[in-house]
């Protein structure tokens, strides 16, 4: 019968120890990180007063809304198509790259060009005891982990604080960082700088399915029959 069971990973596991709090180096903060535009990133370039070389400007010149397509994704070559450019290898660029790279080619028509790239869908996950667990958009690069929880509504009754994964790409890898937030220790290895892709879980008390089943069950039960089930439960 324990082959067939399933796991629950919002759900601690009773039988294991908490796992020793290191924070492995790929979370530390860095004051100057910035955004590497990767495949699938959804990139929209606005070059003020040029409405052909524009899509999804932020000048008013195009509607940014994405529902209208006003965006260029970047293929699994790592580039995209921009009007009277070309094919552009966008991929491992930072956004200032990319925007320096757009004004030294359209300099050869056009006088001090204003140009300004945005990457439409840098978003972070939530999942688990969040009270609004969603996918989050976030317009800048530097965001913090209790910025987001608070995006989220913060934390259901039953969230583990103890237990806090936060999940990252690393390369071909996966990185999980294990955060406590009851600890009073160092504010940087608990409220750490979060990532567009990253994934938080915020995990439920083991007590979640047994305080269920009890809440279910007591009602519709006598006095003495709940007293047994609780003497029975421990």
């Amino acid at each position: 019968m324990s082959s067939c069971k399933t796991q629950n990973i919002f759900h601690d596991q009773p039988d294991k120890k908490q796992a020793a709090f290191v924070l492995d180096s790929v979370f530390l903060y860095k004051p100057d990180y910035q955004h590497i535009i990767t495949t699938d990133n959804k990139v929209n370039i606005s070059v003020w007063g040029q409405d052909e070389l524009s899509i999804g400007s932020v000048y008013g010149i195009y509607n940014s809304n994405e529902v209208y397509g006003k965006w260029l994704l970047v293929d699994a070559n790592g580039n995209i198509e921009i009007p009277k450019i070309g094919t552009m290898m966008v991929r491992g660029m930072t956004i200032p790259a990319l925007k320096d790279s757009i004004k030294s080619v359209i300099s050869q028509w056009i006088v001090n060009p204003i140009v300004d790239v945005k990457v439409m869908n840098k978003e972070i996950t939530l999942l688990g005891e969040f009270r609004n667990p969603a996918v989050i958009h976030v317009d800048k690069d530097n965001n913090s982990l209790l910025e987001l929880v608070a995006k989220a509504g913060g934390f259901e009754y039953y969230a583990n604080l103890k237990s806090i994964k936060v999940l990252r790409q690393d390369g071909q890898k996966v990185k999980i960082a294990n955060i406590d937030l009851t600890l009073a220790s160092d504010e940087g290895t608990r409220n750490i700088q979060l990532r567009p892709g990253d994934i938080i879980i915020a995990p439920s008390k083991k007590n979640k399915e047994f305080d269920k089943r009890i809440s279910t069950i007591i009602p519709i039960a006598t006095s003495a029959t709940s007293a047994a089930i609780l003497i029975g439960a421990f």
